[in-house]
């Protein structure tokens, strides 16, 4: 059986085309990269909004909410989940702040919380569509 490994050769040709090739440090813009980026906390909690919305699922879930507020009936049926399981998946998006509820009798109505989640999701199926 043949390997679908490359050859040593062109591995390392790969590996250098998209590296640097000398070690030099640009303080001037390290300086200026450390001055932006936001506090190590502020990049957890991103990283967790990104974790969340990496499931299929709950991103599915979001875009549709992006769209309109849907009781969890609604969202499992959009979703093609139990009812039980739309909510333990809503109370995850919930948990990370991705979306909020209003209980309106025995129902309960979720939401995006904001509108950054809902450019975020949107721009993301841009993205993919426009490959």
């Amino acid at each position: 059986m043949t390997s679908p490994r490359q050859p040593a050769e062109t591995q390392e040709h790969a590996t250098r085309a998209d590296s640097c090739e000398v070690t030099i440090i640009h303080l001037e813009a390290v300086q200026r990269a450390r001055e932006v980026l936001p506090a190590d906390d502020v990049m957890q909690d991103v990283a967790a909004t990104f974790q969340i919305l990496a499931d299929p699922v709950r991103a599915g879930i979001v875009y549709a909410l992006a769209h309109e507020e849907l009781c969890v009936c609604d969202v499992a049926a959009v979703a093609g989940l139990s009812i039980s399981a739309a909510s333990h998946q809503l109370k995850r998006l919930r948990d990370q702040g991705v979306v909020s509820y209003r209980k309106e009798g025995r129902l309960a109505f979720y939401r995006l919380r904001d509108d950054h989640i809902r450019r975020l999701v949107e721009d993301g199926v841009a993205h993919v569509r426009a490959r």
